[in-house]
């Protein structure tokens, strides 16, 4: 698959929907490198009554495995919009982490040039530099799997002991490196802000986005959104879910928006 190849619609784009009641806000939630719709089942216990949770399955992860994996961004971006823009029928926030959060970028900028459509009522980027700040970190790209690996490891994104079985991570890492080649090749040459109100988070022990690239987000709408802070690592929405969906709620709540239920008012 080259890089300018369409990406071509086969198995369901949301997989895991759960809700609180009767859903009055979805919050579609699109995961970090290689990541599935799965890695969002950890929110279902603190999701808000009203709140549907609608993870974002992309091709060749999780339940679609057996899809290619998209290498360029466009694509994947115009290929979700067409498969979501019939789920924008309820109030809804775009959350993404880290290589998410920059689809949920790129996809709502593609919501706002349609004036058919519902724009979302928040963007929520979740641990990735500003897109106009370049990377510092040294590139994955083409490193090995074993390296890959170990990184992936070190920062919460891969169990252990998986480096102990080498015959199957070639296959696990193939939808890691796309993503992480998209995310690393990823700049803008100035900030493009959004009309959407933007929420920006950021983890406070997080080495691989720091709060320092994360802040310039605050370049990216008028109201210069400041950086919350979430406890953990890069991985800290799987980590501490819970301080991660009070964070993205207390926002959210923050900015006016209906249908989050009221605090603590969570399943069971």
């Amino acid at each position: 698959m080259s890089t300018r190849d369409p990406v071509a619609p086969s198995g369901p784009w949301i997989v895991g929907r759960h809700a609180v009641g009767r859903p009055r806000l979805r919050l579609f939630c699109l995961p970090p490198a290689g990541g599935s719709a799965a890695s969002f089942n950890v929110w279902r216990p603190f999701l808000p009554r009203g709140v549907e949770l609608a993870p974002v399955e992309l091709p060749g992860r999780g339940s679609r495995i057996g899809e290619p994996v998209p290498y360029a961004l466009e694509p994947l971006a115009d290929a979700l919009l067409e498969a979501v823009h019939g789920e924008l029928d309820l109030p809804y926030v775009l959350f993404g982490h880290s290589f998410g959060a920059v689809v949920a970028y790129e996809l709502t900028r593609r919501i706002e040039r349609r004036e058919d459509l519902r724009a979302p009522s928040a963007l929520v980027v979740s641990a990735h530099r500003a897109p106009h700040v370049p990377l510092v970190r040294e590139r994955l790209t083409g490193s090995s799997d074993r390296t890959l690996a170990a990184w992936l490891h070190r920062h919460g994104g891969l169990p252990g002991e998986l480096l102990e079985h080498p015959e199957f991570l070639s296959d696990l890492l193939c939808a890691v490196r796309a993503d992480l080649e998209i995310a690393e090749r990823y700049l803008l040459p100035e900030p493009a802000p959004v009309r959407t109100p933007l929420v920006v988070l950021a983890g406070a022990a997080d080495d691989v986005a720091a709060p320092a690239v994360v802040e310039p987000w605050d370049e990216y709408h008028e109201a210069s959104p400041r950086v919350r802070l979430v406890p953990g690592g890069h991985s800290y929405p799987r980590t501490h879910p819970e301080a991660t969906l009070t964070a993205v709620t207390g926002e959210l709540r923050g900015l006016g928006l209906q249908g989050l239920g009221v605090e603590g008012d969570r399943q069971g």
